[in-house]
């Protein structure tokens, strides 16, 4: 079959009359199929279209939530977290850009800086909602996006759920700096899971593998502790 296939390929190109032949049959085909194959040209460039133009709104609307973000972000860091949340009357406020930027990164990080004010403010159900909002390609930050929904599970005493999103924030780009902390909050939430062999797998896991961190000691000393319930 492949030789067959390949002697008609070998006699299109060397003879002129087959070549011709060929460009007949295609004409006839474009003839007899006009109306459809418009119908397809004209669906695929309004697709491109469509797509070129999704993406120049998301880039202005990138550019737009930045600039209203930048006054709720000021109030952040200085912790007026109500102004920050809800505006000052002229600016608008973090939640506002999150809703109504949800698609740009700037909306997401809105949605981030929002969680963590619910948290702080102890509103737990409020800070999941906005931090489920916000994902980044940032390795540092979106590891520490799902620490701080383990954090919130945990004041809601969700321990299995929030040892699942502690152990994502370890397992997440691990670095020497952060993941230490990290995996103390995530034998923490297995402990209070009533899972104290995966508890004693983190802790042994970061002894072995973080010996200079500062958590080792406090590891080493839950380690023991739990050791005897280990099965």
């Amino acid at each position: 079959m492949a030789k067959k296939q390949e002697h008609k390929s070998t006699e299109v190109l060397e003879n002129p009359e087959a070549l011709v032949d060929r460009f007949t049959q295609a004409e006839e085909f474009v003839r007899k199929n006009q109306k459809i194959l418009s119908y397809i040209g004209t669906g695929v460039a309004l697709l491109i279209g469509g797509v070129i133009g999704f993406f120049y709104y998301l880039s202005t609307q990138e550019e737009e939530a930045q600039s209203v973000m930048f006054p709720a972000v000021f109030y952040f860091e200085k912790d007026s977290f109500d102004l920050a949340l809800n505006g000052n009357g002229v600016n608008s406020g973090l939640i506002e850009v999150a809703d109504n930027y949800s698609l740009t990164k700037a909306g997401k990080l809105a949605a981030l800086y929002t969680g963590t004010i619910y948290l702080k403010q102890g509103q737990f159900e409020e800070a999941l909602e906005y931090l489920e909002k916000f994902s980044s390609s940032d390795d540092i930050v979106q590891a520490r996006a799902y620490v701080l929904r383990g954090d919130a599970n945990m004041e809601l005493k969700n321990y299995a759920e929030a040892a699942n999103f502690y152990k994502k924030g370890s397992t997440h780009a691990p670095n020497k700096q952060f993941t230490p902390g990290y995996m103390m909050k995530w034998a923490l939430a297995e402990e209070l899971a009533g899972n104290t062999t995966e508890a004693a797998y983190v802790y042994e896991k970061l002894i072995e593998e973080y010996p200079l961190s500062s958590d080792v000691n406090d590891a080493k000393k839950y380690l023991a502790r739990i050791k005897p319930e280990v099965k």
